[in-house]
């Protein structure tokens, strides 16, 4: 988020436009606090995780008679427009905030990449690098045991990052939200066929909504009789330092963001589709749903059938 805040900040600034932050979400607009964003002190947060304008989430703003104290707070303060950066919480306030008036252009940013008007969200890419980071971790002390490793990824209801981080640490399962777990057949038969293929450690990915990793880790033991190693990530995920697709995008969709405004055209969100960048209207866009690749999994199936065909073919 921090490479966003520094675009917008920094096209506003090429624009003649001035620029402050809104601190702690929508409540630090319903409760004025702001700060002055200028060259400088956007000029070393590039390289930080997090966000500089820090997050909250407000109850408040949720009811009408906060939106208005909002608006009012844009009124008073000679406001012309809004880039929000966040997910469907903070895109479904900023369509109340343009019904009232208020332009208002959206940056998608979660890890989780769930917005399903744009392929691709802020943060996605490093949540996705240290996940991967910490499972490579984790194997290198599973080499010398016959172990079953479980970690336990963020994905609510989303498992774009579970699959993701699967396929690139080569998991032998992924469960995710979106499809239903089968016990038997995606966690004990991958086990048992990556057992015959020669392996002697298994990795399991599992996505938040699909499931506790715990439980997980107790269904493997009586199960398979392999001892289980849980590891539940949590928000590490949502730290470090951001990775260079992150960096590039972010910087990409808030000077794209401040130029829509500037040239009249708000109230949209800042997608990416097929690789470009493009403006959808804020309502179309809330609307659109996104869908996990299947294909993907398939591919992630394929990877560990295809080690265990090739054992059986010696």
């Amino acid at each position: 988020m921090n490479a966003a805040v520094r675009a917008v900040v920094r096209t506003a600034l090429a624009n003649g436009i001035e620029c402050v932050g809104i601190r702690r979400g929508w409540q630090g607009l319903i409760n004025s606090d702001f700060i002055l964003l200028n060259r400088d002190s956007v000029g070393h947060i590039l390289s930080r995780g997090g966000t500089m304008l820090y997050t909250a989430r407000s109850e408040e703003f949720m009811t009408e008679a906060g939106q208005r104290k909002a608006v009012a707070t844009c009124k008073m303060l000679g406001i012309d427009g809004i880039v929000a950066i966040g997910g469907d919480g903070t895109f479904r306030g900023a369509l109340a905030l343009s019904r009232l008036g208020i332009p208002v252009v959206g940056v998608p940013a979660t890890i989780d990449n769930d917005i399903g008007c744009t392929h691709y969200t802020i943060g996605f890419d490093t949540a996705c690098n240290t996940a991967i980071e910490c499972i490579d971790r984790l194997r290198d002390t599973m080499q010398s045991h016959e172990r079953c490793s479980i970690v336990e990824v963020m994905g609510r209801n989303a498992g774009f990052l579970a699959l993701y981080v699967g396929i690139a640490v080569g998991a032998t399962s992924v469960l995710v939200p979106e499809r239903e777990v089968d016990f038997q057949k995606d966690v004990v038969e991958r086990i048992q066929d990556s057992r015959l293929a020669g392996n002697t450690h298994f990795m399991i990915v599992v996505a938040e909504g699909a499931g506790s990793a715990v439980e997980v880790g107790k269904m493997v033991r009586d199960s398979v009789g392999i001892e289980p190693r849980v590891t539940v990530l949590g928000h590490i995920q949502r730290g470090g330092t951001p990775s260079a697709r992150d960096r590039e995008t972010a910087t990409r969709m808030g000077y794209t963001a401040v130029n829509a405004l500037a040239q009249g055209r708000a109230n949209s969100i800042i997608a990416i589709q097929g690789g470009e960048i493009m403006e959808i209207p804020i309502e179309e866009a809330l609307e659109m749903k996104k869908s996990l690749q299947m294909e993907r999994y398939r591919i992630m199936e394929v990877m560990q059938l295809g080690g265990t065909a090739n054992r059986s073919s010696l």
